[in-house]
This record gives C-alpha cells, sequence and structure tokens, in this order.
C-alpha cells in the first residue's frame, strides 16, 4: 500500500497515465493525492478529469486555482480562455456530473497519522493548524452549498492581503482561497503578494517565499503542496514538498511515493 503524491497535472493526461505505469500504481491498493489544478493549460483537461473521477474512491485532492476558475468559467461568471485549452470539457456531455463532483472537494487535505498536509499553493505562516482547518472547511461548505456561484463571483481579488481574526463573511473566505490557492510570496510580516511568480533567486525584496517564514504547522506536519512551476520542485527547506514541476510548459510530472521517498518522474511528451 503506497501514498502516490503527484504534482499540479494541467490536463497533461499521457503524462498522468506514463506516471502511473512507472509507478506500478494498484488501484486496489494505492492512493493517490493530487495537489490541484488538474485542468488547464495541458491538451486533454477532460481525459484528466474522467481518470481521476474514475479513481475517486483512492483519489484525495485539493483544489487549485485553475480548477475553481473552471468551476467559474462554468457557472457562467468567468470567461474561457484559449489558451486554458477548456472547451472540450465545458461542451462534454458529462462536464455537469464532473463539475458537481469537482466543486465537492477540498481546498485542504490534512492526514493526522502521516502527519501530513496537502495544499495546493500553500499554507499562510500567519495560522496553526485549527485556523487552517476551520479556514479551509469554510470555504468547502460555501462550494458545496446551493450558493456555490455566489462565492465564485466574489472570490477573484488580492484583497485582504494580511490575516485578522477579525475578518468575515467574503473577506474571510477570499484571503483563505488566496492562501490555500494562489499564494507564493509573503512580505516579512505576512502579507500576501502575487505580482511576482518568479523563482526565488529572482525575486525582489523584500518578498520571501512563503514556507521560509515561520510556520507554527510546520512545526508538526510535513506539507505538501505544487502550483509553483518556476521552484522547478526544489529549494524548500526540510519537511516543504513542492511537486509541480512544470509539466504543462513542456517540464516534467513528478510523483514522490510517501512511503520511501522515491521520486517518479515523467518528460512531458511532445505536442506536435
Amino acid at each position: 500500500m503506497s501514498t502516490l503524491l503527484i504534482g499540479d497535472i494541467h490536463g497533461c493526461y499521457n503524462e498522468l497515465q506514463a506516471l502511473l505505469e512507472k509507478s506500478a500504481f494498484d488501484v486496489d491498493k494505492d492512493t493517490l493525492w493530487l495537489t490541484g489544478d488538474l485542468v488547464a493549460r495541458g491538451p486533454d483537461s477532460l481525459s484528466v478529469l474522467r481518470l481521476v473521477y474514475s479513481l475517486r474512491n483512492s483519489v484525495r485532492l485539493v483544489l487549485g486555482n485553475h480548477d475553481l476558475h473552471l468551476l467559474a468559467v462554468h457557472a457562467g461568471i468567468s470567461s474561457n480562455k484559449k489558451r486554458d485549452n477548456l472547451s472540450e470539457l465545458l461542451m462534454a456531455p458529462d462536464c455537469d456530473e464532473l463539475l458537481t463532483w469537482l466543486r465537492h472537494q477540498p481546498l485542504l487535505h490534512v492526514d493526522e497519522e502521516k502527519k501530513l498536509v496537502m495544499a495546493h499553493a500553500g499554507i499562510s505562516p500567519q495560522w496553526d493548524i485549527t485556523t487552517l482547518k476551520n479556514c479551509a472547511k469554510d470555504v468547502e461548505k460555501i462550494l458545496a452549498s446551493d450558493s456555490y456561484n455566489l462565492f465564485l463571483d466574489e472570490m477573484y481579488g488580492d484583497y485582504p492581503n494580511y490575516w485578522s481574526e477579525s475578518l468575515a463573511g467574503i473577506a474571510r473566505l477570499r484571503f483563505t482561497t488566496n492562501v490555500l490557492t494562489r499564494m507564493r510570496y509573503c512580505y516579512p510580516n505576512g502579507s500576501l503578494d502575487f505580482d511576482c511568480k518568479e523563482a526565488p533567486d529572482e525575486a525582489p525584496k523584500p518578498l520571501k517565499p512563503w514556507f521560509t517564514l515561520a510556520n507554527s504547522v510546520a512545526q508538526h506536519y510535513s506539507i505538501v503542496f505544487g502550483h509553483w512551476a518556476s521552484l522547478k520542485g526544489k529549494g524548500a527547506p526540510k519537511g516543504f514538498y513542492p511537486l509541480d514541476t512544470g509539466c504543462c510548459w513542456g517540464k516534467k510530472l513528478t510523483m514522490l511515493r510517501w512511503e520511501d521517498k522515491t521520486f517518479f518522474k515523467q518528460k512531458a511528451f511532445s505536442r506536435d
């Protein structure tokens, strides 16, 4: 029985299939942890979503910013951008079924036995584990409700960018969503920056990668995340596992087998 953690798939169906073969994935014994952004940018988001849905009893996933964007497009709130390659999925006969399932998926997964936390982008240095769980549940609850479209309409925006217990309503939900699905850099006081997407050695001062700031959750848990392809899966401190290695940009899809910390990598196939 293996726990197999996979970085952002982004519609790279063939690479996902090849990676599952490399790792000898057994649907009856193994569990797949997926860091989110199943869809968009890559060539076959529909096949990826269908495959993950078919394996759902063996899957633990968290939603990424592109997954949320897909839900917003489907709800008529955001526009379908050509570069995201979502049209085939949106026109598929099983689209409603797939996306209803998708919006009922979490933004956070915590395994107390493994002492392992997974979020798409990261965890606010200002949160402890209780705050983290509660904030994630708030967003998950409204996404799974009949009012989900109201939230999707209000989730876009960079503010508030600093945590306070006094945050409430859409401000609290938006901050939580931005932390869990969009965050890369923080200022030293913990406030969020959304402009810089470069690797840490190219970031302007005083910005710092979120995982370099003091984090009480990281004192007790290992943290797995995706979202940040320019890290190339490297450069995070011990106990942090960045798994987005830019497959949709022609790089690699990465899997980590948790039990023995073995990495499996699949180079992106030619798109010609």
